[in-house]
C-alpha cells in the first residue's frame, strides 16, 4: 500500500510539473518572438544611421547612449571600470594637446576617419622638404631590397665635337646620366681638342668625368663621321684600360635616347651584352613623297630595330639590321644635305661590355677577347664585335632583345650655321622689329574739360561740360540720307514719264 501510494503521489507530481513546463514554453516564445522582432527592428534603425553617419553604428553604442543607466549592467564592475579608467585618462592626454583649428580647410569622411584637403602647393616648404626625404628613403629601400643587390659602376662613352646642336644633345644625354642611381663616370671625347664650351657643358652635370680631347676634327660628311666616331671609342676604351676603371662601359651617343630602365638592365651583363636599338630615320627635304615611296619599297617594320635575334629558348642565333638598301640613293652624303640620315649596319650604342676585358694583367680574362693594340692602325670599327674572336658569345638583353630601351637619332644643322658661343649673348640683342604695342600707353589720356566756379564762402567749385554726344550727330545723319533717297527717288520717276512720253 505504501509503495503504491508512493508512486502514485510521483506520477501526479510529474503530470503537474510537465503542464506547468508546458506553459511556461509557450510564454517564451512569445517573449522570445517579441525580442527577435525588436532586434530586427533595431537592426535595421543602425543600419540607416550607419548610412548617414558614414561608419558602422553598434547597437551596443545605441544601448549606451539611450538606455538608462540604473538598469544596464553590460560588464561586470572590474571591467566597467577599467574601460572608465582608460575612457578618462585619453581624453585628458586629448584635452591637454593643443591642436590647430583650421576652420577654413575642408574635410572629406571616408570610413572611419576624415581626411583633410590641403592646398597645393604646400605652404610650408619644410614640410615639403621631409616629404621628398621620406619618399627617397623609401625609394632607396625598395631598390636594396628588390633591385641589384650589387651594383656596378657605369662607365658612359660619349664623342662629340662643338657645333650648333651640341648644347640641345648634350643636356638631354647630361640628365639622363644624373638620373642614374648608380656611381657613373662619364668619359667625354672630344674632336678637335678640349673647349671650353664643352667643358662648361660637362661641369654643369656634377659627375665624375674624365674630358679629352682627340686631335682629328670631325669631317663634313656622314661616313667620315662614323669613321671618326668609332676611333674616339676606341682611344676612350684605351683610357678604360689604363686607368683600370672597373664596371660596365656603355657607349652613350649625344644625340641618342636613353630609357632609365636600360641602366638596370645593363647590370645583368657578365662580359658582353647586346640591346635592340630603335632607328629614328627621318628626312630633312620637304619632299617626303620620295621617303615615303622608298619606305614601302624597303622590307622593315613600322619601326626599324637593330639588335640580337634569340630562338625560342632565348639563345643568340643572329642579328637583326635596319635595311638600308632602298635609301642609299636618297640618303644624306654630308650633314648640309637634304637627305635620309642612316645608320651603320650596327651602332654601338647597342653594346655594353665588362671593363676587365680591356684590362692587360686580367687573370680571367676570356680567350675570345682581343687586344685593343692590334686596332692601332685600324681606319674603321664598325662595331664592338671586331673585338671578339667568337660573336656567339654575346649575351642578348632587354628580354632577348624584345625591349627596345635605345632610340639612335641624328638631328644636326648646317655645318656653316651661326650661333652665339656657350648658347650666351653678349652683347645683348639688337632691336630688329620694334614694339607696337606695350603695356604703357604712348601718350596720357585726355581729361575732360572742367570751368572753375567760385561760390559765396571763396570755394572754387569744378563744373564739367556736357561732353558731345554722337546722338545729334546720328539723328542729323539719318535725316540728310532720308533726303538723299527722296531725292533719288523724284529723279528716277521724272526719268520715267520722259521716256514713257
Amino acid at each position: 500500500m505504501k509503495l503504491s501510494a508512493l508512486h502514485q503521489s510521483y506520477l501526479n507530481r510529474r503530470s503537474s510539473n510537465f503542464r506547468g513546463l508546458s506553459g511556461d514554453s509557450s510564454a517564451d516564445g512569445s517573449m522570445k518572438s517579441q525580442a527577435s522582432v525588436f532586434w530586427l527592428v533595431l537592426h535595421g534603425l543602425c543600419c540607416l544611421v550607419s548610412l548617414v553617419l558614414g561608419f558602422r553604428f553598434s547597437r551596443l553604442v545605441f544601448f549606451l547612449l539611450f538606455s538608462p543607466s540604473t538598469t544596464t549592467n553590460l560588464y561586470s564592475m572590474p571591467f566597467r571600470q577599467a574601460v572608465e579608467a582608460s575612457v578618462f585618462q585619453l581624453s585628458t592626454e586629448a584635452a591637454n594637446q593643443v591642436l590647430p583649428v583650421n576652420t577654413t580647410t575642408p574635410r572629406v569622411v571616408v570610413g572611419r576617419h576624415g581626411i583633410r584637403i590641403r592646398p597645393w602647393p604646400h605652404p610650408d616648404p619644410v614640410e615639403v622638404m621631409k616629404a621628398h626625404r621620406i619618399i627617397e628613403r623609401v625609394q632607396r629601400e625598395q631598390r636594396a631590397q628588390f633591385g641589384v643587390k650589387a651594383p656596378r659602376t657605369l662607365i658612359a662613352v660619349t664623342p662629340t665635337y662643338v657645333r650648333t646642336f651640341q648644347t640641345l644633345h648634350m643636356t638631354g644625354v647630361m640628365h639622363s646620366l644624373m638620373l642614374v642611381p648608380y656611381d657613373l663616370v662619364w668619359i667625354v671625347v672630344e674632336a678637335g681638342g678640349v673647349t671650353n664650351e664643352t667643358t662648361s657643358l660637362i661641369a654643369k652635370s656634377g659627375l665624375r668625368n674624365i674630358h679629352v680631347g682627340f686631335n682629328e676634327r670631325m669631317p663634313n660628311s656622314w661616313a667620315d663621321r662614323h669613321r671618326l666616331e668609332a676611333k674616339m671609342r676606341l682611344h676612350a676604351l684605351k683610357i678604360i684600360r689604363e686607368e683600370k676603371l672597373d664596371g660596365i662601359v656603355i657607349f652613350v651617343d649625344d644625340s641618342n635616347m636613353h630609357s632609365m630602365e636600360l641602366f638596370d638592365e645593363i647590370q645583368n651583363v657578365k662580359w658582353i651584352g647586346a640591346l635592340s636599338v630603335g632607328i629614328l630615320a627621318h628626312s630633312n627635304s620637304a619632299e617626303e613623297s620620295s621617303f615615303s615611296l622608298a619606305w614601302k619599297e624597303a622590307d622593315n617594320s613600322v619601326i626599324p630595330v637593330q639588335g640580337p635575334a634569340c630562338n625560342s629558348s632565348n639563345r643568340l642565333i643572329g642579328w637583326h639590321t635596319f635595311n638600308s638598301l632602298p635609301f642609299l640613293e636618297k640618303s644624306a652624303t654630308h650633314i648640309d644635305d637634304r637627305g635620309i640620315i642612316l645608320p651603320r649596319k650596327l651602332e654601338w650604342a647597342g653594346f655594353v661590355l665588362n671593363s676587365r676585358l680591356l684590362w692587360k694583367d686580367f687573370t680571367d680574362k676570356p680567350m675570345w677577347m682581343k687586344d685593343l693594340d692590334l686596332f692601332d692602325g685600324v681606319d674603321d670599327m664598325e662595331s664592338p664585335l671586331l673585338l671578339l674572336n667568337d660573336a656567339s658569345v654575346v649575351e642578348p638583353l632587354g628580354r632577348c632583345g624584345l625591349q627596345v630601351m635605345i632610340w639612335w637619332l641624328r638631328v644636326e644643322a648646317r655645318s656653316d650655321s651661326k650661333f652665339p658661343p656657350g648658347w650666351v649673348i653678349d652683347p645683348p640683342l639688337e632691336i630688329t622689329v620694334p614694339s607696337k604695342h606695350t603695356q604703357w600707353p604712348d601718350a596720357p589720356p585726355e581729361l575732360p574739360m572742367s570751368d572753375k566756379i567760385v561760390d559765396a564762402q571763396g570755394e572754387t567749385l569744378a563744373v564739367k561740360r556736357p561732353g558731345k554726344t554722337r546722338r545729334s550727330r546720328s539723328k542729323h545723319d539719318a535725316r540728310n540720307k532720308r533726303k538723299h533717297e527722296s531725292r533719288n527717288a523724284e529723279v528716277d520717276i521724272s526719268e520715267k514719264q520722259t521716256k514713257q512720253n
